[in-house]
């Protein structure tokens, strides 16, 4: 197999599996046991093409945010989501430099997946019975980093989705914002990984 066809392969599953709530990294090192393995680097950058097109799915949010900054509320959400990246970069250092990270092997990444599916239904239980709230709180601030950490250290956890149900069982129990939350945080995240894997 040709590497263009391995790498447009990759890209599509990269493709598919981002906006789902199932792990796109898990599903790519799956694949590239098959494939050919490829750099750090290749994995994060085309995971920043699917962050780029959070971007665009979310520009009149950015928009707002940046040029209505003087509302209460547009405040709020910045320094919040400025709270879950500088916390996510904080854990993220810390769990790098204690080595706290399971081997890219398809066993732990395949137990991660599974796990997750579990995880999704059981929030997906929880949250239908809590009252509706699509307003982020400090705790929800903290427990998206968190669970972008543990996405991290856990090869095959879904970002998006440590991050959405993280939001929801601290409180944000509307889907749609919970996401929207968490695909906005994961882009300054996304980029300052691809911009790590640049310099390393």
């Amino acid at each position: 197999m040709t590497s263009l066809l391995q790498v447009v392969l990759l890209g599509i599953i990269e493709g598919i599996t981002e906006f789902l709530p199932i792990s796109s990294t898990g599903h790519l090192l799956i694949a590239e046991h098959w494939l050919g393995r490829r750099s750090d680097l290749f994995n994060v950058a085309i995971q920043a093409g699917a962050i780029l097109a959070v971007v665009v799915i979310y520009r009149e949010r950015l928009w707002d945010l940046v040029v209505r900054f003087d509302k209460p509320d547009n405040r709020d959400y910045v320094f919040k989501l400025a709270t879950s990246f500088v916390l996510t970069m904080i854990g993220g250092l810390i769990a790098k430099k204690l080595g706290l990270k399971l081997p890219e092997t398809i066993a732990p990444v395949a137990l991660a997946l599974v796990i997750g599916g579990i995880v999704i239904f059981a929030v997906e239980w929880y949250a239908a019975r809590l009252p509706e709230n699509d307003k982020p709180t400090w705790g929800v601030a903290v427990w998206v980093a968190v669970g972008q950490v543990v996405a991290a250290v856990f090869p095959g956890t879904s970002r998006s989705a440590a991050t959405i149900f993280a939001a929801m069982l601290s409180g944000m129990t509307s889907r749609p914002a919970a996401a929207e939350y968490a695909f906005l945080v994961g882009i300054p995240t996304m980029f300052a990984m691809m911009a790590r894997e640049r310099i390393m």
